[in-house]
């Protein structure tokens, strides 16, 4: 919305600096950021009153989690929020990637809403039926993947690139949406698994992000793409905003969220935000890059699909618990030290993820 105050300047004045991006990045990140700390406690207090006993603890789960009963949930609508109000302020409004992004964190976080509702009414861990989620996440990616498409350039269209190897694509053709779809839902669902442990999967969310708008920036700028030797997105370099948004809201949260955690971000947020990095990776053509950027979701998601599959053969379980942060708990691993050091994991997967754009 600010963009347009570059209609009131005459090329020298202070009206001028909403041309660039990066000014109106950092715009973005400093608003999202205020937005958390304003509305963050005032929110937080509205939850507990309406939740009462707040998020369900599971029964199964590691002891140590019952001591968090009581704490309520649903903290992904102060990260929406913020990250809403923030790129609707700063970003361009006539941009098919802005909108593209926000349709997709808004769709997830809604899905994630209905879930945390479910099991705060009823007061049991189970929420909306999963085939439910997942028909309505495939849907989501459907459109979303059709949108990507229709503005990507012709060369790109249902294309897959690969990284490191330059010039390289892959035509997918009609096999384009379901690959877009396993990105997706893949994302969503792989940050909702993440999400265990007090600040667990906000910050390696706010890694991936500004890995990702570094990225978006780069592929959104032709002197870059021919530089780095990458396809060029035209258009893509403004969801920097959206990234420096989505940075801020989450360091506005984690204010909150740091262990012992005020409250928690539920479905609503991990769902929102995983659907949100997978949404940007689509549109600028670097799907393979997030598994890279966000390998430690990948491997909580990976550390479940193996534990169903080896306990349905052989009735025993490959690790203690799963998703892979519950299995450190259980090996006496203290929850801040799991914490602290799946940051660093993350922060190390996101430096190989940004090598990717040089190393051709």
């Amino acid at each position: 919305m600010l963009y347009w105050l570059t209609a009131l300047s005459d090329g020298g004045d202070v009206f001028n600096l909403f041309r660039y991006i990066t000014f109106r990045a950092g715009g973005a990140f400093m608003t999202a950021l205020i937005f958390g700390f304003l509305f963050g406690k005032p929110l937080i207090n509205v939850l507990r009153k309406r939740q009462g006993k707040g998020q369900p603890i599971r029964d199964d789960g590691p002891e140590g989690h019952f001591s968090k009963a009581g704490t309520p949930t649903m903290g992904g609508l102060l990260v929406v929020g913020a990250l809403l109000t923030a790129t609707l302020m700063w970003a361009r409004w006539d941009n098919p990637f802005v909108w593209l992004v926000l349709f997709v964190t808004l769709a997830y976080g809604l899905i994630g809403f209905a879930d945390d509702y479910a099991k705060v009414s009823k007061q049991n861990t189970k929420g909306v039926p999963g085939k439910v989620r997942l028909a309505l996440g495939i849907m989501i990616a459907v459109i979303a993947a059709l949108w990507a498409a229709a503005y990507h350039p012709a060369p790109l269209q249902n294309q897959l690139a690969l990284p490191v190897f330059k010039d390289t694509l892959i035509n997918l053709g009609i096999f384009y949406v379901p690959f877009s779809i396993c990105v997706l839902v893949g994302a969503a669902n792989a940050v909702n698994l993440t999400d265990g442990l007090d600040g667990l999967a906000i910050m390696p969310v706010m890694i991936a992000a500004g890995t990702l708008g570094v990225i978006a920036y780069a592929v959104g700028r032709v002197d870059f793409t021919e530089y780095l030797d990458v396809h060029y997105v035209p258009g893509t370099g403004e969801i920097l905003i959206f990234c420096a948004a989505l940075f801020g809201a989450g360091l506005g949260f984690l204010w909150y969220n740091a262990p012992p955690a005020a409250v928690f971000m539920g479905d609503t947020g991990s769902l929102a935000l995983g659907g949100a990095l997978g949404a940007i990776a689509i549109a600028t053509k670097h799907e393979l890059v997030l598994a890279i950027v966000g390998g430690l979701f990948v491997v909580e998601a990976l550390s479940v699909i193996i534990q169903v599959l080896y306990f349905k053969r052989t009735g025993r379980r490959v690790f203690l618990m799963a998703p892979i942060h519950h299995h450190y708990e259980k090996k006496g691993w203290a929850e801040p030290q799991i914490v602290i050091r799946f940051w660093i994991i993350s922060l190390i997967l996101a430096m190989i993820g940004l090598a990717t754009l040089k190393v051709r």
